[in-house]
């Protein structure tokens, strides 16, 4: 009995170790698989970038690595349940059966799964580019499977669905390479015709000087308002990322002040005439 016992006892204690043990094999290999499939695509990256920054394959890529690193860890996986004797074919099977009810209730996650095939495919963005969509705007920090993650001008992490971005219509302003610059300055109604002619003129000269700012300039009289004359600058800048063209329109705003103020040129403000009759009687 106690033979008997210590037998079992000892086929107990093996299949255990040869569990533990199979367990930390596999945790290895997929430990050193996932290292080599990160080792692959940095290195298919940077000859990518050195052939062609704009292929669709390096803005699928690290959707592609995610569904490489699944695969293996399934395979190993399946590896292991079969060397304890599980059927994993049968296993597969029945997987395949229930993905389809699993299917029908996360229909919303394989649509996901396919917006975000398709947005990497037409390259829409990519991370590290700034978008805009739907009122949101911020810089791309992650785009998964499920949901691409957007961190907006105040900080905040936005976290929106695969899906829903393509359906969305989206301004890629990282792809861009100018913005415009669009001023209206109000000035009096009393200002002469000579001050007038120069106050336009003087919005060309500032943008013709300024180096960033590309041929093509537009100044004008826009309008007679209720209490002032408006005269407006379109032009655009090769500042494109949003930091550099705030600071450049910036700029040029400072310029129209300073040179207006030389040259006495007053600026407008909202104001009323009130007109009374004077009463005969």
């Amino acid at each position: 009995m106690i033979d008997r016992m210590l037998e079992w006892m000892g086929k107990f204690a093996a299949t255990h170790m040869k569990f533990i043990i199979g367990v930390a094999i596999n945790i290895f290999l997929i430990w050193a698989f996932c290292k080599l499939i990160d080792a692959f695509q940095h290195n298919l990256e940077k000859k990518l970038l050195r052939k062609n920054s704009d292929s669709p394959l390096l803005n699928l890529m690290p959707v592609l690595t995610k569904i490489l690193k699944a695969l293996v860890v399934f395979i190993l996986l399946a590896g292991f349940l079969q060397s304890f004797g599980y059927n994993v074919a049968s296993l597969i099977a029945g997987f395949g059966i229930t993905g389809l009810a699993v299917g029908f209730a996360a229909k919303e996650a394989i649509g996901n799964i396919f917006g975000s095939f398709g947005l990497l495919a037409d390259r829409v963005y990519k991370i590290g580019e700034y978008i805009k969509f739907n009122g949101y705007e911020g810089t791309v920090e992650n785009i998964n499977l499920r949901s691409t993650t957007v961190r907006s001008l105040e900080g905040f992490a936005i976290n929106v669905p695969n899906n829903l971005l393509a359906n969305e219509e989206i301004i890629n302003v990282s792809q861009t390479d100018r913005r415009r610059i669009d001023i209206t300055v109000n000035i009096e109604y009393g200002t002469s015709n000579e001050k007038i002619d120069r106050a336009v003129e003087i919005l060309k000269e500032i943008a013709r000087r300024n180096e960033t700012i590309l041929e093509g300039e537009t100044a004008f009289i826009e309008n007679l308002a209720s209490s002032s004359i408006d005269v407006r600058l379109v032009c655009y800048t090769t500042k494109a990322s949003w930091g550099d063209y705030v600071v450049e329109k910036s700029r040029v705003i400072r310029e129209i002040i300073h040179r207006y103020r030389e040259e006495g040129i007053e600026f407008a403000f909202p104001s009323t005439s009130v007109y009374m009759a004077k009463n005969e009687n």
